[in-house]
């Protein structure tokens, strides 16, 4: 696996991913998105890891894709390329995944933030997908992600424009979770990814299922798989921890069992 392309430490519970491609503003290309659904699925396997923490650079998350790994490429040849495998294995991550956002997060860089499930940006963050000013549209599920977020309305105006969204527009459409000072960008995403790992692994696991089903199940249908999900909780020995702490007043010690 590259050392260049990604940066990776271990910072407690929490396993940290920087995308490290400067010279191109973080942008995406094959390789880069082979070995990040490799790590992630290694650490989504790691009982010892209970976060994800996903950051860029101060300059940009990521600004899109590697154009030139598809430039000169036919259509025949991107169905063979099958690129977007590596997408549904980065979907399919059961752990939380914190997104640290700051600078441009465009085009595949936006589609990559948004499958991560609690989205941290800097106040001078960008957001957009401007695929559509190269003769192309966004095919990473930015069309369906972006819509689900912010609606038909904004989701056209983004998509079909190829504007770019400031991180006070995104917030207030729904796409991105907190917006904070640009000099704090990354040390409240790593905060917040500590406090997420404090939780009980088994339930937030649960947690994320649920939460990502709503938008792919009809109301009925998600509820029954939340009640199930709640109900198979009561199995766990976090959930006896949990409760047990509570009602003696003092701090859980889950074990994610």
């Amino acid at each position: 696996m590259s050392e260049q392309h990604l940066l990776t430490e271990i910072d407690g519970h929490v396993a940290i991913i920087r995308i490290n491609r400067p010279k191109v503003l973080n942008a995406l290309n094959l390789p880069l998105m082979e070995d990040l659904a490799t790590l992630m699925e290694g650490y989504d396997n790691d009982d010892n890891i209970h976060v994800i923490l996903l950051s860029g650079s101060k300059r940009a998350w990521a600004a899109g894709a590697d154009i030139g790994d598809m430039a000169t490429a036919t259509s025949e040849e991107m169905r063979k390329r099958n690129q977007f495998a590596t997408w549904e294995r980065i979907k399919a991550i059961q752990k939380p995944i914190v997104a640290a956002v700051s600078g441009f997060a465009l085009g595949g860089g936006c589609e990559l933030m948004m499958h991560c499930d609690i989205i941290v940006a800097s106040e001078n963050a960008k957001f957009g997908q401007p695929e559509i000013n190269i003769g192309v549209m966004p095919g990473a599920g930015g069309t369906q992600r972006l819509t689900r977020a912010v609606g038909k309305a904004l989701a056209m105006d983004v998509v079909l424009s190829g504007r770019f969204l400031s991180a006070k527009e995104a917030l207030s459409a729904g796409l991105i979770s907190r917006v904070v000072p640009e000099e704090f960008w990354f040390e409240e995403a790593l905060a917040l990814a500590h406090h997420v790992a404090t939780k009980g692994p088994v339930a937030l696991r649960a947690a994320k299922t649920s939460v990502l089903n709503a938008s792919e199940q009809h109301l009925s249908e998600g509820l029954r798989t939340e009640r199930q999900l709640f109900y198979d909780l009561f199995d766990t020995e976090d959930q006896v921890e949990g409760m047990t702490a509570f009602l003696e007043k003092r701090r859980p010690q889950f074990t994610g069992k």
